[in-house]
């Protein structure tokens, strides 16, 4: 860097959207710390702003754009302005918007983030703004990123690692097809690897997360890898159960398809020693009309088969799922069969949301559009039930481990007012009183009670 330049750069990273795009974000904050950048919160001074964007939803794109203006109106003296570089989703699917907002000058895609640090650093050594620069491959002209994390700025207790990118669904209302293109996996020797640096820094839970996780490996036959043509989740699975299956670590699994979840898979997942007993099944819908019409892969007595299997194999598992509500041509009777469904299936959490139309999918263009008033009202209804549901099981939750006095396995996650709270292997949340912070280790806690959706633990 220039001489005259000795203060340290900052750079500060608004991340939008989902867990890949944490990852995401964390490994360009590791290549620019690498560089000599400070990492600052996003909403102090900083000669570099990276915002990682979301296009899942308008309300998305309309984030991240207040985002992009937010960072270009910082730096009153011209020559000090800082430098604004969008990368991610809508950047991907949106690049002449993106780079025509006042103050950007560097616009990439979804799959080459990490040019983002080397346009970082030479805007610290020119100290000037450049014209814009676009650069967005075809998606599909690209494989998955050299990207890995060896420490991640999130809690010292849990990490992501991606292991896939890319979604070949196609449903009718997703615009994250085009925004992340076809599915490319991480070989399994780079995620082993990187959790071995993970877990030597003193992380002792790790979320195996990507677009659609359940898909990894079914890139390997197109692209003729013979050595791993027919390798999937479940071998990763068994080979990190294999790895590490003697520590006291857990992990977890990202959002799956519900069809992944046949009943060879779940009896191969039950023998595991450090899967978490957790599942995040994407179901959407509880209604079969609905989900036909969002050309969805499976009916709910599939769903409801799926579940019973799972419950029969692991009889401790929770799950949770995510649910929209007022897709086009949603009626009453659909929106109480998803209703009776969130009562019937007992669902740890539901992530509910209304319908947001997305251009250039097919769901934009279909009758029966709904208002939004009427598809927030059905979301604050099951939003409303799924809270009642969710009571009763902390309550029930409670009463079981202290009438048999069984202790749970909790893993410390935050510290705030003396209290840690963190999360048992099948996700419920637990809040400790403590005079200290968490140690970062899975540790023993004696259930006492329950209040709300908490469960009140005291460490044995």
């Amino acid at each position: 860097m220039n001489e005259h330049r000795k203060i340290q750069p900052k750079a500060a990273i608004m991340t939008l959207g989902c867990k890949v795009n944490q990852y995401e974000s964390e490994a360009i904050a590791e290549g620019l710390t690498a560089r000599g950048f400070q990492i600052v919160p996003f909403d102090e001074d900083a000669d570099v702003y990276i915002i990682n964007t979301c296009t899942v939803t308008a309300e998305s794109d309309r984030k991240a754009c207040q985002m992009i203006r937010r960072a270009a109106a910082r730096g009153q003296d011209p020559a000090h302005r800082p430098a604004v570089l969008v990368t991610g989703c809508m950047a991907q699917t949106q690049p002449e918007r993106t780079a025509g907002i006042e103050g950007v000058i560097y616009v990439c895609g979804s799959r080459n983030k990490l040019s983002c640090v080397d346009v970082a650093a030479a805007f610290i050594e020119q100290r000037c703004l450049p014209q814009t620069q676009q650069n967005v491959p075809d998606i599909d002209a690209l494989g998955m990123e050299a990207m890995s994390l060896q420490h991640t700025g999130l809690e010292r207790t849990r990490a992501y690692i991606k292991i896939e990118d890319g979604c070949e669904n196609r449903c009718t209302y997703c615009a994250i097809p085009n925004a992340r293109g076809q599915v490319v996996s991480k070989r399994p020797d780079v995620v082993l690897a990187e959790m071995r640096d993970l877990i030597a820094n003193g992380y002792r839970e790790i979320v195996l997360t990507g677009i659609e996780t359940a898909s990894y490996g079914v890139d390997w036959k197109r692209s003729g890898d013979t050595e791993l043509s027919s390798y999937r989740l479940i071998d990763l699975l068994e080979d990190v159960d294999r790895t590490f299956g003697a520590l006291p670590i857990r992990i977890r699994l990202g959002s799956l398809e519900p069809t992944y979840m046949k009943p060879d898979i779940v009896s191969r997942m039950a023998a595991l020693k450090v899967l978490a007993h957790h599942f995040h099944l994407s179901l959407q819908s509880g209604a079969d009309a609905v989900l036909h019409r969002m050309k969805r892969k499976y009916n709910m007595n599939q769903v409801r088969a799926i579940i019973a299997d799972i419950r029969a194999k692991i009889p401790d598992v929770r799950f949770t799922t995510d649910i929209m509500t007022g897709f086009p041509g949603e009626t009453e009777e659909d929106f109480a069969e998803t209703m009776a469904f969130a009562e019937e299936a007992q669902l740890l959490h539901i992530h509910v949301f209304p319908y947001s139309r997305r251009k250039n999918t097919p769901a934009d263009k279909m009758p029966g559009q709904l208002q939004n008033a009427e598809k927030n009202r059905r979301a604050n209804a099951l939003i409303a039930l799924q809270r009642e549901i969710e009571t009763a099981l902390y309550q029930a939750q409670a009463e079981a481990l202290i009438k048999n006095r069984k202790p749970v396995l909790f893993l410390g996650e935050t510290y705030r007012d003396g209290i840690i709270t963190g999360h048992t292997d099948t996700f419920f949340e637990v809040r400790v009183s403590s005079d200290t912070p968490p140690t970062g280790e899975i540790t023993p806690v004696e259930i006492i009670g329950a209040e709300g959706l908490a469960l009140i633990g005291r460490f044995i």
